[in-house]
């Protein structure tokens, strides 16, 4: 049977708020991110999923708790959907690089696989682990809607590799993932993948 997985990137934290790169920081939810967390919570309420699943890293689990609290579920860790490691650009932002490396910055810009930050993590076996997790949690939950919190990018990554797009255009076919909103996601039990929706808000746009 297939399973619809349900992702969402966390909610918006202070260096995200900034453009800045937050992969193995544990940089805390802004009040704009905590609302969007509470947004995913009703939406979930609404829209009852069988299980949750979250990176381990604290701006990913403070996102699902509202969720979590809403269908009175028990949230399951996964390690391996933890955010890539961004290397020396951890904290700092795409421009200051640029400024200090222009040929490195704009080598990522045209392929951020083949030219990944110096120190970081290899983006092709972050997104090979991303992958495996999604397709262990599908086969978990054969059947199921299950909401899946994680990190933008990382689900890019692996969103092109389960869709059979090169890794190296994730930047391009997905610019981002917005905070707290709902990708969904059907998993074959062959591990094949269907995207059916992208970036649906929580909530509607309040103008």
């Amino acid at each position: 049977m297939t399973t619809t997985l349900l992702l969402a990137r966390h909610g918006q934290t202070v260096w995200h708020a900034e453009n800045r790169y937050a992969g193995v920081s544990d940089v805390p939810l802004t009040d704009t991110g905590r609302a969007q967390a509470e947004a995913l919570g009703r939406w979930a309420g609404a829209h009852p999923v069988d299980a949750i699943w979250t990176s381990p890293v604290s701006r990913a689990v403070r996102t699902a708790d509202p969720a979590c609290r809403a269908l009175d579920l028990t949230p399951h860790r996964e390690p391996d959907l933890r955010e890539c490691d961004f290397g020396v650009l951890e904290g700092r932002t795409l421009a200051e690089f640029a400024a200090e490396d222009p040929a490195a910055a704009k080598a990522f810009r045209t392929d951020p696989v083949a030219n990944p930050f110096p120190r970081a993590e290899d983006p092709s076996s972050a997104a090979e682990r991303g992958a495996a997790a999604l397709r262990r949690i599908a086969a978990a939950h054969s059947g199921e809607r299950v909401l899946v919190v994680a990190h933008n990018t990382l689900l890019r990554l692996v969103l092109c590799t389960l869709l059979s797009i090169p890794t190296g255009e994730y930047r391009r076919v997905f610019p981002r993932l917005r905070n707290a909103a709902i990708t969904e996601l059907l998993m074959n039990p062959d591990g094949s993948a269907a995207l059916l929706s992208l970036n649906v808000p929580c909530e509607p746009d309040p103008a």
